[in-house]
């Protein structure tokens, strides 16, 4: 449909989605990264869709300026992983050392030899997990993959595939356990029915804080930037 923004500084650029299932012209801001999404039916113009987000610009901006500003890791900084603060170091010798309130990094391109550890953990911290919960649903997984995803945190596929952000590592290890969960309660239910979430109950127990916490404070964690590490 070409590329559209709501002029001015910054201008903001939006993603038009037209669909025959929606019955009115609605707007959604992603958590993840404040990608604008607006969305409109077919019998409704692109101009007339353009001219709502343009109604809403403020409510738009307002919700933008709310999200935290990217932040460059670097020594002297702190970054969270499973849930607690650690200070970013450097190492005395070549390895990446996890320590209870630092972690310390080899000098010489930190920033990516940062983001290869924190994938590491969370792959190691996932396949613990979703071993764990699979071999309890008594349904295997055949691959747990990671990605630096922008609109989910976990996806699972009709053969069985399961995906990740690698970001979860920076969650809470609660977090990081009840997305795993999830997952791998689809291999037995592939929806969101009330026979699904019964699964993810039975997995893992009441999820409502982590669902919450999540809504809350997902955005956070895609605030930190390994430059082309993370891609």
């Amino acid at each position: 449909m070409g590329d559209h923004a709501l002029p001015g500084k910054p201008p903001v650029p939006l993603t038009l989605r037209k669909s025959a299932g929606v019955r009115r012209i609605s707007l959604r801001i992603s958590q993840l990264d404040g990608r604008v999404t607006l969305t409109y039916p077919k019998g409704v113009a692109e101009a007339e869709a353009l001219n709502f987000a343009k109604v809403k610009e403020n409510w738009i901006r307002e919700h933008l300026e709310d999200r935290p500003n990217p932040l460059a890791v670097g020594f002297g900084q702190s970054i969270p992983i499973e849930g607690k603060d650690r200070r970013i170091v450097p190492a005395e010798g070549r390895r990446v050392l996890l320590r209870d309130t630092e972690i310390a990094i080899p000098k010489g391109a930190e920033a990516r030899r940062l983001a290869r550890f924190l994938k590491e953990l969370a792959r190691d911290r996932l396949t613990e997990a979703c071993d764990d919960y699979a071999a309890m649903l008594g349904r295997p997984y055949s691959s747990l993959t990671l990605r630096d995803t922008r609109s989910r945190w976990g996806s699972c596929n009709s053969a069985g595939g399961l995906m990740f952000s690698w970001r979860l590592i920076l969650a809470p290890s609660d977090i990081l356990h009840y997305v795993a969960a999830h997952e791998v309660a689809h291999l037995a239910e592939m929806n969101h029915s009330t026979a699904f979430w019964a699964q993810v109950e039975r997995l893992f127990g009441d999820c409502k804080a982590q669902r919450r916490w999540l809504r809350d404070n997902g955005a956070q964690l895609h605030q930190y930037r390994f430059d082309s590490a993370t891609s």
